[in-house]
């Protein structure tokens, strides 16, 4: 009998307005991210947790899958709703505080024994924690949707942008991803393709407030700030572009396309790369180069493969016997020594001859991209 006077206390208190509305209070109270949702809102949460709590009584195994669905529900909207789980979960627990002692307080006044209180509190604070766990799982179900859902929304604004064949998005479109209409952006395009290794990437990159993506395979981002080379890591290759307004990331990103393959893993700024991205766009002229200044050299062979990184050193600083042997971690003599057999061997001196309209510039530009391309070939 006493049994039943409990369930008849708590079947009163969920049909009690001023009840819900004091447990309503109680969660609003407790957290304020809660509080700014709409009452209603509340109530409905409020009622879920009390019909767990007569679940316990009206069925021996406590709350059923209907009860299970709507506390999934439950967490579901105050993802969408953006409620952090934190503050949700402050809600909840000051909600059912208050609800067990109203309860206890009804109980006792109606003289439900206290060994039977107890049990039945138990069997009250079991079930609602069950239903707890369940707002929980829809919370993360829904966020990960949500996350998944911004994210593909935030590619296809990007292929939008950067893509030759698609139209431009509206700047309400631009805005609703985050991205200011108006702003200035640096392009980064990356060699990463795989998606859960871009995801990796993507998170290394936070500190840019930019918006990533796959574009045409690759790992691709607009953002106000360039990412430093210690954040993006040493196993990534990556190039940039200046910041430029939006309607000029479509020409920057082709330019970061083209030079993608001209650099190994690394930071690189597009424009660094212009000579390299240049030359590589003439494969047939680059051979020719090649076989008419190097045709001497046998791929393959250690002693040729090290006459041409030398020789690539040697360029590259300026011709400076010094610095290019501090770069190959030799003596300059051996430096000399190997320029030396390179242009025994190849029959052409690396150095180039008196500059007289702009031969010394030209001979420095062949060498060197011949030089590459041997190496690359």
């Amino acid at each position: 009998m006493a049994h039943r006077s409990l369930h008849d206390v708590l079947a009163a208190m969920a049909a009690d307005a001023d009840v819900v509305d004091e447990v309503v209070r109680a969660a609003r109270t407790e957290s304020p991210e809660v509080a700014r949702l709409p009452v209603d809102e509340n109530r409905r949460h409020v009622a879920i947790v009390l019909a767990a709590g007569l679940a316990s009584f009206d069925r021996p195994g406590g709350a059923g899958e209907q009860d299970y669905a709507a506390a999934a529900v439950l967490g579901a909207d105050r993802a969408a709703q953006g409620v952090p789980l934190a503050a949700l979960l402050r809600g909840v627990q000051a909600g059912r505080s208050r609800a067990v002692e109203i309860a206890v307080e009804r109980g006792k006044a109606a003289g439900v024994p206290d060994d039977v209180m107890l049990a039945a509190l138990v069997d009250f604070d079991r079930n609602t924690r069950a239903l707890e766990r369940q707002v929980i799982a829809g919370y993360h179900e829904a966020e990960l949707e949500l996350s998944r859902t911004v994210h593909d929304s935030r590619a296809r604004l990007l292929r939008r942008l950067l893509s030759g064949d698609t139209t431009p998005p509206s700047a309400e479109e631009v805005a609703n991803t985050g991205l200011n209409p108006g702003g200035r952006f640096h392009c980064l395009l990356s060699d990463v393709g795989d998606p859960y290794e871009a995801m990796v990437v993507e998170r290394r990159l936070g500190a840019t407030g930019g918006v990533f993506g796959l574009v045409e395979g690759r790992l691709t981002g607009l953002a106000p700030r360039l990412p430093t080379a210690s954040a993006l890591g040493d196993d990534v290759l990556m190039v940039v572009s200046p910041a430029v307004p939006l309607a000029e990331v479509r020409a920057m990103h082709a330019l970061c396309v083209m030079a993608l393959p001209t650099r190994s893993r690394g930071l690189h700024a597009v424009a660094d790369l212009a000579v390299e991205t240049a030359l590589a766009a003439q494969p047939g002229l680059a051979a020719l180069l090649e076989g008419t200044l190097l045709n001497a050299l046998t791929p393959g062979d250690p002693f040729h493969e090290q006459l041409v990184q030398t020789a690539l050193a040697y360029l590259d600083h300026g011709r400076r016997l010094d610095q290019t042997a501090a770069a190959l971690h030799v003596h300059a003599n051996t430096v000399r020594y190997r320029l030396s057999r390179l242009g025994e061997i190849t029959g052409t001196s690396l150095d180039p001859p008196e500059d007289d309209g702009g031969t010394h510039v030209r001979h420095t530009v062949g060498w060197w991209w011949a030089l590459r391309t041997w190496r690359s070939g």
